[in-house]
């Protein structure tokens, strides 16, 4: 029988925005406070699953929000729903990532300077849809661009860029390209977090080098998703679990070097329960 060799990625798991949300979360529901989250806080199945255990709840709407505290999840909101909490008197807690709202008021600031918008990111997605709506409310025009390929055909200068945080770099650079090919000269506000690019980087070196690659975090992360899409680029055998329980030891043979890497949004418990199920199997 032998065992695997774990080897976890130099960064992964959640980044500061995530725990700063989930500590201002549990430091409002600790004070005495009735506190839910407008929407899920973070895209984790089992860390909304934990909060609701600890009595915070989840509305999906305004009008769903029965407590009196709410809290504004990591990945943050258009300005009117923050206008309509206020009417609604409910105590607002804005744990939207900082980096967030960086591209938010870059957005901003890009339109009230007359720019045409564009957000590169994933339509729908609301992290998207607030930096997109903050652009909106000072009267700008904004599209989003979820990659070089759906650039409109029409434009022109001048034309502004930001980008959703947890997007790959070279994502940005060929959206940048293909406008300067055209002639264009787009302002660029990289707002792409340091921390996306350090657990990209870490994982794909990672990846190249095992024999089989675990990335952890909800299937509905973008930025977990796209960490298991880099690895599955260099390994051919990765695999996204959210749950230790998820893992099958078919999946490996003896010897094997396993990498680990988690998304933004994966707290360090949940990569902790993989591990040691991983260093459990004897194969």
């Amino acid at each position: 029988m032998a065992s695997l060799k774990v080897v976890r990625a130099a960064s992964s798991g959640a980044c500061f925005g995530v725990q700063r949300a989930l500590d201002m979360t549990l430091e409002a529901r600790d004070s005495g406070l009735e506190v839910c989250t407008l929407g899920p806080l973070i895209h984790n199945p089992l860390v909304v699953e934990e909060l609701k255990a600890r009595g915070i709840g989840v509305a999906d709407g305004i009008g769903e929000v029965s407590t009196e505290c709410v809290v504004i999840r990591s990945h943050g909101v258009v300005p009117e729903v923050i206008d309509q909490l206020e009417q609604a008197g409910k105590r607002i807690i804005d744990a939207t990532c900082p980096h967030v709202m960086r591209a938010q008021k870059a957005a901003a600031r890009l339109a009230r300077d007359g720019y045409l918008v564009i957000v590169v990111g994933e339509a729908g997605h609301p992290e998207v849809e607030g930096i997109s709506a903050h652009a909106r409310a000072v009267g700008g025009t904004c599209i989003v661009a979820g990659g070089s390929e759906e650039l409109p055909c029409d434009l022109s200068d001048p034309l502004g860029l930001v980008v959703q945080t947890t997007q790959p770099a070279a994502k940005l650079e060929a959206v940048v390209s293909a406008l300067v090919d055209r002639g264009l000269s787009p302002k660029v506000c990289d707002t792409v977090c340091s921390a996306t690019v350090h657990r990209q980087e870490a994982a794909s070196a990672l990846a190249a080098e095992a024999d089989a690659m675990i990335v952890i975090g909800g299937r509905n992360s973008s930025n977990t998703t796209r960490l298991f899409e880099i690895c599955r680029d260099v390994c051919a055998r990765a695999y996204h679990v959210e749950r230790a329980e998820e893992l099958d030891p078919s999946w490996f043979e003896p010897g094997f070097v396993v990498g680990v890497s988690a998304g933004a949004s994966t707290p360090e418990s949940q990569i902790e329960d993989v591990v040691r199920r991983l260093e459990s199997f004897d194969l």
